[in-house]
């Protein structure tokens, strides 16, 4: 890395975790606000519930063809769920209050942030023409101790996704870890780990589990069924490349808040956030989010390759889940905990089984357990999740309810969002 460079990076990763930026934050904790991320998807259509479905390596029928999926309960393609976390047309509300806004400036800003998991509750489906909304929450903050960079702060966020109908289609909490980039690079508890190399029976290996992989459909899982401890079919995601990154991003993922821009865009977001841009070897001001497929950038702070983003595995994860559910079922809830990088190259191998069946609220569900183990050995997820299923009697899965008190703050926050659309238009 010549001189400039490394100064360039050097600078970049200097932003410290203050007491001060921990304490400003904590200030928005149970806050309500209307989410306003402009995100690249507004409304689902039967294309991008394809292309967003593709770019998970998701091919399930049930959402990539209209002619199939019209033969299905659903009459229609379906978005795979976790595509409401992709789809946002800005809500508009109240404002924050304005003392606490300004204490937000700035705070944590240089500040490495990932994901370290997730959990994920789904009531209604995703169907072409629904636009999808949001409000969310800063719910708490802790401050811990890091191997991996000295201390972290550890957030988690709940956001709710609503439809033009006010329906809440599903409720997201997020957790994710906030850490100075320069004590990572110091520690560098990963760097030692070598980019994976494939022989050609490394790869058969790894075809072989894919064509044995498909989506359960039309062959009916009933409750009845389903036997506790038994095991779950084996499925397999990845070797990890830079093409996934890239699709998975031309799928709808990762264009707010920071944005990935071009020309003027590029521009203009440069002046509204300049700490995310750091200069490449060109000396050109690139994303800092550029860690995912830019190997140099991501050894400057702290990591020997560049690596996934947590919400590919949580999506690979689902595509799982609903291919075992199949047509009839409904995946219920998700929780994952994110325990280890997934370099490029990287191989995740995935196994589970059933922990428990139980009936609630009318809803027939199984339990099951799901991990995701890389070539190395290493457990990288560990997933628990929820399906909900059909009975041999005939009765169908019904859909689950949200907790009232969501259900109406979700009617409170559409009630104000349409009438400030209507004043708007009327002036």
């Amino acid at each position: 890395m010549n001189e400039k460079l490394q100064a360039e990076f050097e600078k970049a990763t200097g932003y410290q975790l203050t007491d001060d930026h921990i304490e400003r934050n904590r200030l928005l904790l149970g806050i309500d606000v209307p989410n306003p991320d402009d995100e690249q998807i507004h409304t689902a259509s039967i294309d991008n519930i394809r292309t967003f479905a593709f770019g998970c390596g998701n091919d399930n029928p049930l959402h990539c063809d209209p002619e199939y999926a019209a033969g299905t309960r659903w009459g229609s393609v379906i978005a795979p769920n976790m595509m409401a976390g992709s789809i946002n047309k800005p809500l508009k509300g109240d404002p924050l209050d304005p003392e606490i806004k300004k204490q937000q400036k700035g705070v944590f800003r240089g500040i490495h942030v990932f994901i370290s998991g997730g959990e994920w509750t789904f009531y209604r489906p995703i169907y072409p023409g629904d636009t999808i909304f949001s409000f969310k929450a800063l719910e708490s903050l802790e401050v811990q101790p890091s191997e991996f960079a000295g201390r972290k702060v550890n957030r988690i966020t709940r956001v709710v996704k609503i439809n033009q109908r006010s329906e809440i289609v599903g409720v997201y909490r997020y957790r994710e870890i906030l850490t100075e980039r320069k004590t990572a690079v110091k520690k560098g508890k990963y760097l030692e780990i070598e980019p994976a190399r494939y022989s050609d029976q490394d790869i058969a290996r790894i075809d072989e589990i894919y064509a044995n992989d498909r989506p359960r459909g039309a062959d009916t899982w009933y409750f009845e069924d389903v036997k506790e401890g038994e095991s779950l079919r084996p499925s397999v995601s990845g070797p990890l490349t830079v093409s996934d990154v890239i699709t998975f991003h031309a799928g709808g993922y990762g264009w707010v808040p920071y944005g990935l821009r071009v020309g003027r865009l590029w521009h203009k977001n440069r002046q509204r956030i300049p700490a995310f841009y750091i200069k490449n070897e060109s000396g050109i001001p690139d994303v800092a989010q550029r860690l995912h497929w830019d190997s140099q950038w991501a050894r400057a702070i702290g990591n020997p390759i560049a690596y996934d983003y947590g919400v590919m595995r949580e999506n690979y994860l689902y595509r799982y889940l609903s291919d075992l559910a199949g047509d009839d079922g409904w995946v219920y809830s998700t929780y994952d905990e994110i325990r280890k990088f997934n370099y490029i190259g990287d191989t995740q191998f995935i196994e589970g089984s059933v922990i428990g069946k139980r009936q609630e609220h009318g809803l027939h569900l199984v339990d099951v357990k799901v991990s995701m183990t890389n070539q190395r050995g290493e457990e990288t997820v560990r997933c628990k999740a929820t399906i909900a299923l059909p009975c041999r009697n005939g009765s169908p899965v019904i859909l689950p309810e949200a907790p009232d008190d969501l259900r109406r703050r979700a009617v409170s926050m559409w009630t104000r969002h349409c009438e400030l659309t209507q004043r708007s238009k009327t002036g």
